[in-house]
């Protein structure tokens, strides 16, 4: 019998031991949000492939629309000197991973509405920590939907290099193809509308192997020059060029392909 009792004791003390095993190597394996408030679209894209010549504006009004983009690092923003100053649009970063929310978000997504300015929330993808629909889910969760109210545009997916480490997050072409899409494809489910796709040329072809399968989704193309350069395989234009890091607005500088007629459509769908 005492045989049988401390066997009994020995095989909870064990069970024991490996739960508290399980729970420390749980625990270690949290993903970091380190530094996440200074992750925004083309904080890598600027360090990786640097910040040439910075254009001026070259282009009227009736050709391309000037807007720019916000994260957490700008702090609360100005929005109506934002919009004195031009702004015809802009994308707010909503969230990154499944872990972090723009403490900035509410200030900066709803003072660019009240402003007059379209607006657009976008998010800062994480492959390393958790599946595309995962974090489709908790994008639309915190702020990154859609309405069919002309003022605001579809959720952008940020897709650049890894600030935590290896740059294409341990993935390998057919891999990242797939968390994409599935991000893409779980946001339609539940808006309706393709997300936009942010990225640069070189990220794209190192990182999906230059996928020409995502052509439906608007591009939102980074590249720091005078020129939009080469695009991504299976776009024929870019919808943004992201094509200056600083500017007369806050954030970065982008120009959106088209007339107010074209930010309607992308805003409308």
């Amino acid at each position: 019998m005492k045989r049988r009792l401390l066997l009994r004791w020995s095989a909870v003390l064990v069970a024991g031991l490996a739960g508290t095993s399980f729970l420390s190597t749980t625990a270690e394996a949290e993903p970091s949000y380190a530094g996440a408030e200074g992750h925004y679209a083309g904080s890598q894209i600027a360090k990786h492939e640097g910040v040439f010549a910075q254009p001026s504006v070259e282009y009227s009004t009736q050709d391309q629309l000037l807007g720019h983009d916000v994260s957490g690092h700008q702090g609360a923003v100005d929005w109506p000197a934002a919009a004195g100053a031009g702004a015809q649009f802009v994308y707010v970063k909503a969230t990154e991973g499944t872990g972090f929310v723009n403490p900035q978000f509410t200030q900066q997504y709803n003072g660019s509405y009240q402003a007059g300015i379209v607006r657009g929330a976008y998010h800062f993808a994480r492959p390393d920590v958790s599946d595309g629909a995962a974090q489709a889910n908790y994008f639309l969760a915190h702020g990154g939907g859609w309405s069919p109210d002309g003022k605001t545009l579809p959720g952008a997916l940020d897709m650049e290099y890894n600030p935590y480490g290896e740059t294409c997050f341990g993935m390998d072409a057919a891999g990242m193809v797939a968390w994409v899409r599935a991000f893409s494809d779980t946001y339609r489910d539940r808006t309706g509308r393709f997300p936009t796709i942010y990225t640069s040329t070189s990220w794209w072809k190192r990182c999906t192997g230059n996928n020409p399968s995502f052509g439906g989704n608007p591009l939102w193309v980074a590249r720091y020059n005078s020129f939009v350069g080469e695009l991504p395989a299976g776009w024929a234009q870019q919808t943004i060029w992201q094509f200056a890091n600083a500017g007369t607005l806050p954030g970065d500088q982008n120009w959106l392909n088209g007339s107010h007629s074209a930010l309607r459509n992308l805003a409308f769908g």
